[in-house]
């Protein structure tokens, strides 16, 4: 069975194959799709992000598409950036860019009302499906970045449970607590007993 990932996030395709990995699953990217456009991420929502971007792909490309889209929503900040985390700090906004907004926004702002959560909404579309599942990862805005491994916000997303940010985790830590692991375990049950049924 193919799985085809709706994303040209090298960081998101790096921890999507790994939590996946083990599965009778070919696993190919945007790169075996050349025609596929840039698709423009204007939902509400991160669940309609994640839907549309992989109906578009599979519009293109068939077979069975994996796509998701995660929001950071910080409480003090009102839920923001949400749907809008990957460009918080515009339209072509780097990693660091971003935090380094999020930290300006989030300075003085005393450690008990630094709460915030990852949400990741993974949607599954081929021929007989159109399923999406979530997962989130609750954590603490921290006053400055800890850690060099992962991406985007990282380095400032520090974990209590685990004592550390998600860019003081290894890949395999990262996945068994993220937003994004958690919600790849669920799209790894629906992903096995499709391939089971394909056998």
């Amino acid at each position: 069975m193919k799985l085809v990932l709706a994303t040209r996030n090298v960081d998101k395709v790096r921890e999507i194959k790994d939590a996946l990995r083990g599965l009778a699953i070919e696993i190919l990217t945007l790169e075996n799709f050349p025609d596929v456009p840039e698709i423009v991420e204007d939902g509400m929502t991160i669940q309609e992000n994640a839907l549309k971007k992989a109906r578009v792909v599979q519009d293109i490309a068939g077979g069975l598409v994996l796509a998701d889209d995660t929001g950071l929503e910080v409480d003090f900040l009102n839920g923001e950036p949400g749907v809008f985390s990957s460009r918080f700090a515009g339209e072509n906004a780097s990693y660091d860019d971003n935090v380094e907004k999020l930290l300006s926004l989030m300075k003085g702002v005393p450690t008990e009302k630094r709460t915030a959560r990852f949400r990741c909404v993974i949607a599954l579309i081929g021929e007989a499906i159109e399923q999406t599942v979530e997962g989130v990862a609750e954590g603490l805005i921290l006053t400055e970045k800890r850690g060099i491994e992962g991406f985007g916000y990282d380095p400032v997303f520090y974990v209590p449970a685990t004592d550390r940010t998600f860019a003081e985790m290894s890949l395999d830590d990262k996945n068994r607590v993220s937003h994004r692991g958690l919600a790849l375990e669920k799209a790894r049950v629906i992903l096995k007993a499709l391939a089971k049924h394909k056998l």
